[in-house]
């Protein structure tokens, strides 16, 4: 007796066409995944909202017009299980970036980074200015006073002047402003550590944060690096026979607002708890924010006699051991 075998070679004909037709489609993805999204301009931002789901990751992707397939994305996520994983934050993705590529950095969390440099010598003001003016940033400290912004990030100092480092500081965008504070803090007290420990235990401090307060005055009287480490070994000398520091950068600050520009004789006479013409020994706080080429100046001073220093004009100091030789220098180079 024959057998009807049409049904079961039917069926097996059908099965053998859907596996070919996923295997087909399988290798289409894998192909699609490896080329690029775009060959050539500029870099393409997006945003991937907190608490989204792939399916409305891929479509805000595609909304952004970054022109990768949001259906295809999706699928590509989901093969290779990376769909649970994605991280929301804000991105950019380069010309030459495949799916495949532009996955691995929703799964990293790799964001688009910006930047904000913190100039050597401005004070805690300026910085304050600068992270304000920086559209990237979140501004949650605006409207904080610099007290209340201190103690969100250490209870160690009553005065913020002075603790944060000068250097370029990457961040994603969108974060917190107090982010860059506690890291410039942070950079900071590891720099005045360091220096601290590897000090010249001869040199006149109690403790670190008056080290700290030297390379401030340091890092305003010059920005010249090879006169850094005189004009500390000058101020050191002073402090060791109780000489006024007389310094004017100290002078100017404690003027704040008043100052425009240019000291007066009656500035100089005008006590202030920074005026180191009417005060003896450092002022009660940094002036402003030194640079690592100053803290170290201030930890290791240069072995010098000199007393007295004034400027030649061409970003230079001229020392002298005695008043006698500073008069016939300022004499020389500023009268």
């Amino acid at each position: 007796m024959k057998t009807n075998r049409s049904g079961p070679d039917l069926f097996k004909k059908l099965l053998l066409s859907v596996i070919l037709l996923g295997g087909a489609a399988a290798g289409g993805v894998a192909y699609w995944a490896q080329q690029p999204i775009f060959e050539a301009g500029p870099v393409r931002p997006f945003t991937i909202k907190p608490g989204s789901t792939l399916a409305s990751s891929a479509q805000q992707i595609d909304e952004a017009g970054v022109g990768v397939n949001p259906q295809l994305l999706e699928l590509l996520a989901r093969v290779t299980d990376k769909g649970g994983k994605l991280k929301a934050g804000s991105y950019e993705l380069k010309p030459g970036a495949t799916p495949l590529r532009l996955l691995t950095q929703l799964v990293r969390g790799e964001f688009a980074q910006e930047s904000l440099t913190v100039i050597e010598g401005w004070t805690f003001r300026q910085m304050r200015q600068a992270v304000a003016a920086q559209p990237a940033l979140k501004h949650d400290t605006a409207a904080l006073s610099d007290a209340e912004l201190l103690a969100k990030i250490t209870p160690d100092y009553a005065m913020p002047e002075g603790l944060f480092f000068p250097d370029t500081y990457l961040f994603a965008k969108g974060s917190s402003d107090l982010q860059v504070y506690k890291q410039a803090h942070s950079l900071l007290i590891k720099r005045l550590t360091q220096g601290w420990e590897g000090r010249d235990t001869s040199l006149p401090y109690k403790t670190p944060y008056e080290a700290l307060i030297m390379a401030s005055i340091v890092e305003k009287e010059t920005g010249k690096r090879a006169d850094r480490s005189t004009i500390a070994g000058v101020f050191i000398n002073r402090l060791k026979i109780g000489m006024l520091l007389q310094t004017d950068p100290t002078v100017i600050y404690g003027m704040g607002d008043q100052y425009q520009g240019a000291i007066r004789k009656r500035d100089l006479t005008t006590d202030t708890p920074y005026n180191t013409y009417t005060r003896a020994g450092l002022p009660p706080t940094p002036i402003a924010l030194p640079g690592a080429e100053s803290i170290s100046a201030a930890m290791h001073p240069a072995q010098t006699d000199a007393l007295y220093f004034v400027a030649r004009g061409d970003g230079s100091s001229h020392f002298s051991n005695n008043l006698g030789e500073h008069n016939q220098a300022v004499n020389q180079y500023q009268r």
